[in-house]
């Protein structure tokens, strides 16, 4: 893969740089006919004008419904695909699958295998739409993705209408810190829904789901006061709670939730502390926390309650210890699969390099750097993926250094290696099968480029984009409910790119031909069976390690449920 160097790329002339060759439609011609003459697909920034309404607790929104248009790129005819419930497994070809659903039936029980493929050359991407927030195009903070509106007119919100984008935003990496705001956009235009006028810690990557039970999603948030803050669906104020201890008001934290004890109410995990649905703080330990902290919940003891992991500490539900590795320094961790034994592994990327540990804390290795790049400032403590990545039905990792973006085997030896730019920060990546061939992409956005990796590590594509970085990454999902996956990426910088000034973009390929994915992206530690469709938390969270094994990435869905990647054999 050819990479251009950073005055190159401050300088690239091309909205798209698409590596690439040019394919074929694969039987559906809808959809390339309305891009006819145009190149870009770009839209225009969205007007400033708004207009305000008041909300509760003296916060307000703003909307402008009809802010940006963009380009509109659905046409296929095909029926669109939910993901419910079904204990048919429709994939064999002996079974039909059900029949089409507004609603989520139950959690991931629709496993079958799916039948859709793309052309292995299906990356011709395109602009579907951008948008730049008026007052703090800034956004630092990965993107967010659930419905939000009732679209169709049917006087409920559910997977019948278009899925939103939640976007956290900043003026400027300002010093001292400057607060931003939460703006919810229409996923197939970039319409603003609305501005929520409290200010917010714009560097915080928030959490989306239904937290009171009422079918509807909540935002939960970190305000300019570093308080914790509740939003309705429709930005309204739900509640303030209390400050949250050992966040501070620069980069924030990554929201949580989940429901840790299984009693049916919905946990706010953020830092080293849980609160409840209600916002009381619940428990607060003093571990030591990474620059961004983005804390992670899973079954690591086998008996359904949650552990809320923090680094290398894990802890019970109720705040006991269950492990801890103090000569370990702090990392983010990601939990899956990572040897022969069915128990999880925790995957830690700290200071030091590349650790994993076993479901009860032991070192099972530690303190890696296959790239070579040394442990210098934040070069390894950045937030990983995991997926099958080379189609050998195994789950790799894929992670990035200040100058390597690398996918590893599960024991940390190095698989390929490509080059990358992000010696100011700590950004994250994701992968998803956009083709339906059961090789993941994998995807990983520096500071001036977005691209995407066969399981060679060859570049498919580029997107360029600004960003110091902080731990945002692109995220997958099907944002127009069309049957096809889009990408949702944020910039935050000027640097004389093409991307300046665009708060955040919507990629998809030019004839719609990647695979549909779900149409949710709830939280920073996302991991598929965290969340429903519809944005409600399971009351025992499906271990996923024993389904997808993957970990912030997105699944395929097609015919009635989750099909790939399939369950570990």
């Amino acid at each position: 893969m050819t990479i251009l160097n950073a005055w190159a790329r401050r300088r690239a002339p091309l909205a798209l740089l698409a590596l690439a060759p040019l394919a074929l439609a694969c039987g559906d011609s809808s959809g390339a006919s309305s891009l006819a003459g145009s190149d870009s697909g770009v839209s225009s920034p969205a007007s400033a004008a708004q207009t305000a309404a008041t909300a509760d607790d003296s916060s307000s929104t703003t909307d402008d419904t009809g802010g940006t248009q963009g380009v509109s790129m659905s046409g296929s005819s095909d029926p669109l695909k939910y993901d419910v419930g079904t204990d048919q497994d429709f994939g064999d070809g002996t079974t039909e699958p059900p029949p089409p659903s507004c609603k989520v039936v139950d959690d991931m029980n629709a496993g079958g295998a799916c039948g859709e493929q793309s052309p292995p050359d299906s990356f011709e991407p395109d602009v579907q739409w951008t948008w730049t927030a008026p007052d703090d195009p800034y956004s630092v903070a990965t993107p967010l993705v659930a419905n939000f509106t009732d679209d169709n007119g049917d006087g409920e919100i559910d997977l019948c209408d278009k899925p939103d984008i939640l976007i956290s935003t900043m003026p400027d990496f300002g010093n001292p810190p400057l607060p931003g705001h939460l703006y919810l956009l229409d996923g197939e235009t970039g319409a603003l829904h609305f501005k929520i006028e409290e200010e917010v810690v714009g560097a915080s990557t928030p959490a989306i789901g239904d937290i009171d039970g009422d079918g509807l999603v909540e935002i939960v948030h970190v305000d300019a006061a570093r308080r914790l803050v509740a939003y309705e669906h429709d930005g309204t104020k739900k509640w303030t709670g209390p400050v949250v201890p050992k966040v501070n008001d620069f980069h924030g934290a990554a929201v949580a939730l989940a429901d840790v004890d299984n009693d049916g109410d919905v946990e706010i995990a953020i830092a080293a502390s849980l609160f409840t649905h209600q916002g009381a703080l619940l428990w607060s330990v003093d571990a030591p926390l990474v620059v961004v902290p983005a804390t992670t919940l899973a079954d690591l003891d086998g008996d359904d309650d949650l552990e809320v992991i923090i680094g290398a500490s894990a802890y019970h539900h109720d705040g006991s210890l269950y492990f801890s590795q103090p000569a370990l320094s702090n990392g983010y961790p990601q939990v899956a699969n990572l040897d022969d034994d069915p128990q999880p592994e925790i995957l830690l990327t700290n200071y030091e390099g590349i650790t994993v540990l076993e479901h009860d804390g032991a070192i099972k290795f530690k303190d890696l750097r296959p790239t070579g790049d040394p442990p210098e400032g934040l070069t390894w403590s950045r937030p990983a993926t995991i997926h099958d990545l080379d189609g050998d039905g195994v789950s790799e990792f894929a992670l990035s250094s200040s100058s390597h973006y690398a996918v590893y085997e599960r024991d940390a030896t190095l698989v390929w290696t490509a080059e990358i730019e992000d010696p100011s920060g700590i950004a994250a990546g994701t992968a998803f099968d956009f083709l339906g061939d059961g090789v993941a992409e994998a995807m990983y956005a520096d500071e001036f480029w977005m691209f995407i990796y066969d399981g060679a590590g060859q570049s498919l594509l580029q997107v360029p984009r600004t960003s110091r970085t902080l731990i945002e990454y692109p995220v997958v999902a099907d944002v127009d409910n069309d049957g096809s996956a889009e990408i949702v990426v944020v910039s935050n910088e000027t640097t004389g790119n093409v991307a300046d000034g665009l708060t955040v973009q919507v990629i998809r390929d030019k004839r719609d031909r990647w695979i549909q994915a779900r149409r949710i992206w709830n939280q920073h530690t996302y991991h598929v069976t965290n969340v429903r469709e519809d944005g409600t938390i399971p009351q025992v969270e499906p271990r996923s390690w024993e389904w997808l094994n993957t970990f912030r990435t997105n699944a395929q869905i097609e015919g009635g449920g989750v099909c790939k990647p399939p369950p570990p054999g």
